[in-house]
């Protein structure tokens, strides 16, 4: 087949489709099973998307007359789908590298929080600093993400709290959205915690009253894309009615619903979710029988965070229960001040040795089912024609190494390719066109 394309990727020796099918996500099943080509090929268009994929004798003879920017030969390596994380607080200004002594020490994540740190410490910094010292500090971070194999990433406000930061950390995301080569899910999550000197309910009124009319303007005359909305519900934070105004407010402008429910105690967030119709709900270490059956009734994703039950020793999500019941299991990251990582390889050892996942769910569910999450399966999450070129080769022979190897992402990665374009290339590697 004559023509012009952006990308060969020749010869892997396991190439990951995950699904094959069109499938939007993945049960229990599914995900047992994935979708794998031995000594297999792609090719990617100079859209970005997906031309063909099959046996590599096949697609050389197929393309035999094609012309390619780049090719990549794979041999000996594995090429996967790009990760999908699903959750992530990545705009923010001040660690909180003290906080973590504390928690060490022995204080909880609320005594923290009401002795002004946590979010509030955040919200002050970040409250403080300019627009262009949170877009360095949070390109830098997508670049790290990026060379940990994540091509599209759910980033969320939320250290703002009032209208003004809110705005500012959007805007921030809307230029790395529109001038980095990762994809991007903007998340409003204004409702992340309450700011000093209201109550929730005169925060919850601010937030329908003044911050989404805002966000509809600026999303109409097309100065901001925001893709979901977030509440914190919890404890001493929001609760189950204001959260329901919050995201029924949101969804009544056009955004989806992905939000944090059941974290610290059970709140029924996840019955509230599967109620309002919610793409996805965020870590459920605590949610119920009944919110766990909702969920899957709904086709709710739930979107399980192993880093943060890690790092925060909380009580690790059911995910086993999870799958067995029928829901659609993701997986995220969390990346902010209090769990730092930006690693969704790790992620996904965390979720098989905590979590009891298996590897093949693990990179289901941080692929196709976190692309799901965000509503973005019908173009990421899997290998297959028509899709997003975003793919990941590794220098090994089994695709589970990147999961099996601890931290060790950093030499096992050698390319991330995001719409058939490599956005990053290991030291080790030789020349892209080296076919």
């Amino acid at each position: 087949m004559a023509g012009e394309y952006r990308l060969l990727l020749a010869n892997a020796r396991q190439l990951v489709l995950v699904c094959g099918h069109g499938e939007q996500y993945l049960l229990r099943e599914g995900m047992a099973r994935l979708d794998v080509l031995h000594d297999a090929s792609l090719v990617v268009g100079l859209d970005g998307c997906i031309k063909a994929v099959g046996p590599a004798d096949v697609i050389h003879s197929r393309f035999a007359g094609a012309t390619f920017e780049s090719k990549i030969d794979c041999t000996g390596k594995c090429v996967l789908p790009g990760l999908v994380d699903a959750h992530t607080h990545p705009v923010w200004a001040g660690d909180r590298v003290h906080e973590f002594a504390m928690k060490l020490a022995g204080a909880s994540y609320m005594e923290i929080h009401q002795a002004g740190g946590g979010i509030h410490f955040t919200v002050e910094h970040t409250q403080k600093a300019t627009e262009e010292e949170l877009f360095t500090t949070f390109k830098h971070r997508l670049e790290r993400m990026r060379r940990a194999g994540s091509t599209l990433v759910e980033c969320k406000s939320g250290y703002g709290l009032n209208l003004e930061t809110e705005l500012k950390m959007l805007r921030v995301i809307e230029r790395a959205r529109q001038s980095m080569d990762i994809g991007i899910s903007s998340t409003y999550c204004g409702a992340h915690s309450v700011p000093k000197g209201k109550t929730a309910t005169e925060a919850t009124d601010d937030i329908i009253n003044n911050h989404l009319p805002k966000l509809k303007e600026l999303q109409q005359s097309g100065e901001i894309h925001v893709n979901n909305i977030d509440v914190f519900c919890e404890k001493g934070v929001f609760d189950l009615a204001s959260t329901r105004r919050i995201l029924q407010a949101g969804k009544d402008t056009g955004l989806q619903i992905n939000f944090h429910g059941d974290e610290l105690h059970p709140m029924k967030s996840a019955e509230l979710g599967a109620e309002l119709g919610a793409q996805a709900i965020s870590h459920l270490e605590e949610v119920s029988d009944e919110g766990i059956t909702a969920m899957a009734k709904a086709k709710c994703a739930a979107v399980l965070l192993p880093t943060t039950a890690y790092m925060l020793r909380l009580k690790q999500p059911q995910a086993r229960r999870m799958l067995d019941e029928g829901v659609i299991v993701a997986l995220g990251s969390d990346f902010n001040p209090n769990a730092y990582c930006f690693s969704m390889p790790m992620v996904m050892h965390l979720a098989c040795v905590n979590m009891k996942m298996s590897m093949n769910e693990a990179l289901a569910a941080a692929t196709i089912n976190a692309a799901y999450a965000l509503g973005k399966s019908d173009t990421h999450g899997s290998i297959e024609v028509g899709k997003q070129g975003d793919l990941v080769i590794i220098n090994s022979s089994r695709w589970e190494h990147l999961i099996y190897q601890f931290g060790g992402h950093q030499t096992l990665i050698d390319y991330v390719i995001i719409k058939g374009k490599v956005v990053y290339k290991n030291e080790s590697c030789g020349t892209v066109s080296s076919y």
